[in-house]
Formats: C-alpha cells, structure tokens, sequence
C-alpha cells in the first residue's frame, strides 16, 4: 500500500538548472558553426562569376569546406578522449579564427586555392566544435531526453544560419561589382582584374570580421568553467572501441545516413542559386529565397523537437524524410518558380535530421564510446564535400550554364536533384528500421 500511494515521478527535464549556463555556452557554438556555413554556401556562385569557373570547379568550395572536417574529426574526438570537452572547444576556436583570418592574405594574393585552404583550416575548428558540442549535448542530463536535448541546442544552428546567409547577401552577393555585369568573360583583361580584385576584397571582409568575434568568444569561453562529463565504467582500449562500433548496426548505418543527409542539405541549399538561374533569377533575389528555406528550417526544427515529446526518433525520421522525397519529385518536375519553392521547401522536413540521427547513433553508447562515435558521426558531414561536386558534375553535363541541356525531359540544373531524392530514401529506411528494430 506503501507504494501504491507513492508520488509519480515527474519526467526529467531536458535541461537542468545546474548545467543551464554551460548549456547556454554550448549552444552558442551550435549557431557560430551554422553562421560559417551559410556565409559559404553562397560563396561558390560568387566565386564561380568572380574569377570565371566552371560549376564543378566552384564546388572545390564545398570539397575545402567539408573535407576539413573528414580529415580532422578523428584527430579531434582521439585528442577528448585524453583531454576534456573545454579544451577541445578552445583549440576548435582557435582553428576556426586562423582559418577565417587566412581569407585576409587569400584576397591579396587573389588566390582560390589560397581561399579554400583558409576554409579548409577553418572547418579543422568546425570538426573540433561539432565532436565536442554534439556528445556533450546529449550527455548533459538524463538519457532519455538526450536527443530533444540536442535538438534543442541544435536549434541555435539555423540562427546561426539566417546570421550567416544575411550577412552573405546584403554585404558579399549585393556588392559584387561582377554579378552587375551579364558577360563579366566578355570583357577587357585589366577591366575584369580591377572587378576582380574589389570582389575579392567584399568576399574577404565578412571572415575577417568573424575571425575578430571568435577571439572574443575564445576569451569567453577560457574565463568560464565547463563541467566534464565522466563515464564510470572507465576508458576502454580504442581498440575495442572501435570494434563495438563497427558491431553496432545502429550505430554504422547512422554514420551512412549522415552522410547521405549532409549531401542532400547542402546539396538543396547550395544549388538554390543555380536553380533559380535557370529560371533567370538574379543571385541576390535567390538569397532571398536561401533566406527563406532557413526560416522555414528553424520553425520545422522547433516543430520536430516538439513532435519527439510524442513520437519516436525513428518514427519521425521516417516521416519527414518521405515528406522530403515529396518536395524534392517536385524541385525535379515542376518547371518554374513552382519548383523553385519545392527546393525551398524541403529544408522544413530537413530540419529534424541531422540531430536525431546523431541522437539515435550514439544513444546506446558509453560515454568514452560516444567521444570516437562522434567523429564518425561528424567525419560523416564529408558527405558536404562529396555530393554537390557529383551535382555540379551534372549540371555541367551540357556546358557551364545550367539549363544547357534536357535530360528525361527536364532541363540538367532540374535532373541533378535526383541526388538528395536518393539520400533521403536511404533516411526514410532508416527511420524504419530503427522505429521497428530498435522501437527509438
């Protein structure tokens, strides 16, 4: 009877008010790296017209940007396993504000490889925030509300993202003297040089400035104290980490479908602007519309994070990546500005992924196993790098532009969303399988 007229224990709460300020800090990261990626993604139409590359070779700015975190996200989640998340924070700062700095001697010298190796350094830092902030997130509470935990700092990332996307189009893509110009090849050799030179210096200015604030929020960051969350059970050999994750379905199927999940985000987000060039819209109205997908991105992630409260991870996963097929059949089919807003559209059911197929991978695992979980999780966004240049290899099918050529009836720019249609089946079985399997 005792028991019986026991209370009923409230459910944990997301997050506690011990770790709320630590919380808040970490949180903050989540927007600074989504602020570096949306200031970027326009920079591959900018540098495509600024100096005369072909679309496949413009999208070597993805390959840089998201190729850094391939090479150094292990580096990063083996240097946490000895050291603590705060130190990991600090050297990814560290990286994050040499990289965006590096942009200032890029610009003198005018060159692209100087400007992708300074994006390269830069998402070093990224790989460094993302392996620590990510688990850190997830493990700041209790268990069972990990993943609405991390969706709700990642719900921080999209203002990150409208910051970075606005600053991309009212201070580079606006001033850009050559996108004023419709045959920017057709003229003399010293004219375009003098364009070229001032619109490198207006793509120089918004990383240098950045690279400025992460001093700052360097500083911040090493005056505060982060707690350190331990695993009981001690740390295991890497070795047999490394072996109980391979043996983990859930786990490296997770890994696949982040990387299919990257390459169809930034492949719907970067190549907004050559959709709507196709339709003849200028690349600064098209911002607008980049603009808009974010908006819709943050309502649908602070939707998804509610909907978990009631509905499984793996559930919704499925849900939303069938809605995401919808949306991109019809940025395939319609022809127009109709299709243009199915583009724009798919970002809502986005949204919810990327935090909860991280949730749902590293959700059985130990602490310490989580740390080298994460960069598998993290090296994963090298899917950034991989699948907008396979895009960009497609629309380059007919030539340069992208409305060259019809390939099954709709014009190669239309066609080369099959990709990201691709990726999101892969998520939707994936959703399913761990809903059915795994009940998550």
């Amino acid at each position: 009877m005792e028991e019986i007229n026991q209370p009923i224990q409230k459910k944990a709460p997301v997050v506690s008010g011990k770790v709320l300020i630590p919380f808040i800090l970490i949180t903050s990261l989540f927007a600074l790296w989504g602020f570096a990626n949306a200031v970027t993604d326009p920079m591959v139409q900018a540098f495509k017209k600024v100096l005369e590359l072909s679309n496949s070779q413009a999208s070597m700015v993805q390959m840089a940007f998201y190729g850094g975190y391939f090479c150094m996200a292990l580096p990063a989640a083996m240097f946490m396993r000895k050291y603590s998340y705060k130190v990991g924070v600090l050297i990814g700062l560290a990286l994050y504000a040499t990289g965006a700095l590096l942009f200032y001697p890029a610009a003198q010298t005018e060159s692209f490889t100087f400007f992708c190796i300074g994006l390269y350094i830069l998402t070093f830092g990224l790989a460094f925030l993302e392996t620590a902030a990510n688990p850190y997130a997830l493990a700041m509470g209790a268990k069972e509300t990990a993943t609405q935990r991390l969706n709700l700092a990642q719900a921080f990332n999209p203002v990150g993202l409208i910051a970075g996307l606005f600053v991309a189009q009212q201070f580079v893509l606006k001033k850009l003297q050559s996108d004023d110009i419709e045959d920017f090849s057709a003229l003399d050799e010293a004219s375009r040089a003098l364009i070229r030179t001032t619109d490198l210096l207006v793509i120089r200015d918004p990383y240098v400035i950045l690279g400025l604030v992460l001093i700052g929020v360097f500083i911040l960051f090493l005056v505060n104290k982060m707690p350190q969350a331990k695993d009981e059970n001690g740390m295991p050999s890497i070795g047999s980490t490394f072996a109980s994750l391979a043996g983990n379905k859930k786990y490296v199927l997770g890994v696949v479908a982040q990387i299919l999940y990257v390459g169809a985000q930034i492949m719907c987000w970067t190549y907004i602007y050559q959709y709507a060039e196709a339709i003849s819209i200028d690349s600064v109205t098209a911002g607008y519309y980049q603009m808009t997908a974010f908006i819709i991105f943050t309502v649908g992630r602070a939707v998804g994070t509610y909907l978990l409260r009631f509905i499984s991870s793996g559930q919704l996963l499925m849900y939303f990546a069938l809605l995401a097929m919808v949306c991109v059949l019809g940025t395939i089919w319609i022809q127009g500005v109709v299709g243009l807003y199915c583009l724009v559209g798919v970002s809502f059911f986005m949204s919810l992924m990327f935090p909860t197929i991280y949730g749902i991978a590293l959700g059985d695992l130990t602490e310490e196993q989580s740390k080298v979980g994460s960069a598998g999780l993290i090296m994963a966004i090298v899917g950034g790098a991989l699948m907008p240049k396979l895009q960009g290899i497609i629309i380059d099918a007919g030539g340069t532009g992208v409305n060259d050529i019809q390939i099954v009836g709709v014009s190669e720019v239309n066609f080369s969303f099959i990709l990201p249609l691709v990726c999101f089946v892969f998520i939707a079985l994936y959703g399913r399988l761990v809903y059915v399997k795994y009940n998550d």
